[in-house]
């Protein structure tokens, strides 16, 4: 990584808000993605009531030990290989009115990494979210609520690591009631949320849920 590389991870780590305040807005009632499209005959999968998470769950397979939480870095692009994801990774904040901003809705293949919290791999809780469709059809997390436990999510960062998360749980809550305090909390280990939109589709409200997935760091590369 170049020197003016690193000079700008650094100004953007400063730029951050503390994780305190940015939690205190998401508790209000956050609903990351506010529309969607919602105009096809079949919706989005939804997550089965078996998927539910469980904090107590461990690592499926080799990985028995969370690997040491990594500094922070930039992030470049999400895989879901369960759902054939490979998309680009722009960082987006907060709106106007306080929601966490999304990726433009004109491009399907593009995901955002919340930059108010910590990044992939850090010690804490990162946020990755992405449409679940647009106008023109299915967009990049429109497969996640039919992800399941054990299923992997790989984070490639610009500092060159790739940090490889396991899904342990698959959720989907209403916006009017998003428990925040259990989607952002800190664990004490380097976990990963993915949201998008999901529930019940209106043409007035839009989505009236998001599908949440929850995972923890597994291994790096």
């Amino acid at each position: 990584m170049s020197a003016s590389e690193l000079a700008e991870e650094e100004e953007q780590q400063k730029k951050r808000a503390p994780w305190g305040v940015i939690a205190l807005v998401l508790l209000t009632g956050l609903a990351l993605i506010r529309n969607g499209s919602g105009e096809f005959d079949v919706g989005p999968p939804q997550p089965a009531s078996a998927a539910a998470a469980d904090s107590r769950a461990t690592a499926h397979g080799t990985f028995t030990r969370t690997p040491d939480p990594l500094p922070y870095s930039v992030v470049d692009r999400v895989r879901i290989p369960a759902i054939r994801v490979d998309a680009p990774v722009l960082p987006v904040g907060l709106d106007v009115d306080g929601w966490v901003g999304a990726p433009p809705p004109e491009d399907p293949n593009l995901a955002g990494w919340f930059t108010g919290a910590v990044s992939p791999g850090e010690k804490g809780t990162a946020v990755i979210v992405g449409h679940v469709d647009n106008k023109l059809g299915p967009a990049v997390f429109y497969g996640l609520g039919a992800l399941k436990k054990g299923n992997r999510i790989e984070v490639q960062r610009k500092d060159g690591k790739t940090a490889a998360f396991e899904i342990y749980g698959i959720e989907v809550f209403a916006k009017s009631n998003f428990p925040g305090d259990r989607v952002y909390g800190n664990t004490g280990t380097p976990e990963l949320r993915v949201i998008t939109c999901g529930g019940g589709f209106s043409k007035q409200n839009g989505y009236d849920g998001n599908v949440v997935v929850f995972a923890r760091l597994v291994e790096v590369r």
